[in-house]
C-alpha cells in the first residue's frame, strides 16, 4: 500500500512539473512571436534593432551576476530557497535511480539522462532526489562553466550566485576517486574546499576528463554517471566562457527546467 501511495505522489509531481513546463513553453512562444512582431515593424519603418543582453564553488565563488536565460529560455532562479530537512540516506533505497534533467541552452531544449548511485553514495543520491521531486532545481541556472584545467559545469544553486544552498549541509565525501580522475560524464558535488562536510546542493557535471585534486578534506562525491545528452553540455562548453575567461558565467546560458526521477 504504501508502495502505491508513493507511486501516486511520484506521478503527481511529474503531472506538475509537466504542467509547468508546457506553461513555461507557452510563455517563451509568446515572447518569441512578440520579438518578430517588433521585428518586423522596425524593418517596415526602415529602423535598426539592436538586442543585447547582460552576461552575468568544486570550491569558491563565481561571478555573482546571475546567469541571464537564452533569448528563448525561461529567466533564471535568483531566489534563495528551501530545501526542506536533510533526508535520511536510506531514502536512496541502496539503488540506482535514473534522473532526467530538462535543459534549456542557447541551442535549445534537451535532456540530460543521468543515473544515480544510490548504493555508493547514498547521502548525495537522497538529497539529490528529495531536492528534485521538491522541484528544487526548476528553474534554476548552471552558473559557471570552466574550460582550462578542468572540465566542468557547475549546476544547483537557485541564486545563480555559486553561494547558494538548500539551507542545510551534508557529509562526508562519498564514492570520490581514488585516483583523482572523473571521466567525461561523471556527476559530483560541488563542496566548499578543505570542507567534507558542506555539500548542498550543487553539483558538476563533468564533460572533458578532468584531474581534480583532493584537497585537505578529500576528493568530491560521485553521485553519479550521465548515459545521454552529454552532447548539450560540450556544446555549451564549445561556446566558451562570457567574456573570454576561462571559469565563469557559461556564454551559452543553461537553466534547469525540471528534473524528474525514478
Amino acid at each position: 500500500m504504501a508502495a502505491t501511495k508513493r507511486e501516486r505522489e511520484q506521478a503527481r509531481k511529474r503531472q506538475e512539473k509537466w504542467e509547468r513546463r508546457q506553461a513555461q513553453v507557452r510563455a517563451r512562444r509568446r515572447r518569441v512571436f512578440a520579438l518578430v512582431a517588433v521585428v518586423a515593424v522596425v524593418a517596415l519603418f526602415g529602423g535598426t534593432l539592436v538586442v543585447s543582453g547582460v552576461a552575468g564553488g568544486l570550491g569558491g565563488a563565481a561571478d555573482p551576476t546571475p546567469t541571464p536565460a537564452a533569448a528563448d529560455c525561461p529567466t533564471a532562479s535568483t531566489q534563495a530557497r528551501s530545501g526542506g530537512k536533510l533526508p535520511d540516506p536510506a531514502a536512496a533505497e541502496d539503488r540506482s535511480w535514473t534522473a532526467t534533467v530538462q535543459l534549456c541552452t542557447g541551442s535549445g531544449e534537451s535532456d540530460l539522462v543521468v543515473e544515480l548511485d544510490g548504493a555508493a553514495a547514498p547521502q548525495a543520491v537522497a538529497s539529490f532526489v528529495s531536492l528534485a521531486d521538491q522541484g528544487y532545481f526548476d528553474g534554476t541556472g548552471c552558473h559557471r562553466l570552466t574550460t582550462s584545467g578542468i572540465y566542468v559545469l557547475q549546476c544547483g544553486d537557485p541564486t545563480g550566485t555559486g553561494t547558494g544552498g538548500p539551507g542545510y549541509s551534508y557529509g562526508p565525501i562519498e564514492n570520490a576517486p581514488e585516483d583523482d580522475v572523473y571521466p567525461a560524464g561523471t556527476i559530483a558535488m560541488a563542496r566548499v574546499g578543505g570542507d567534507g562536510a558542506s555539500m548542498g546542493s550543487q553539483f558538476f557535471v563533468v564533460y572533458e576528463d578532468s584531474t581534480i585534486p583532493s584537497d585537505a578534506a578529500g576528493g568530491y562525491t560521485v553521485l553519479g554517471t550521465v548515459t545521454s545528452g552529454l552532447d548539450a553540455v560540450q556544446a555549451v562548453a564549445d561556446a566558451g566562457v562570457a567574456g573570454g575567461a576561462g571559469d565563469g558565467a557559461p556564454a551559452s546560458p543553461v537553466i534547469i527546467e525540471g528534473v524528474e526521477t525514478q
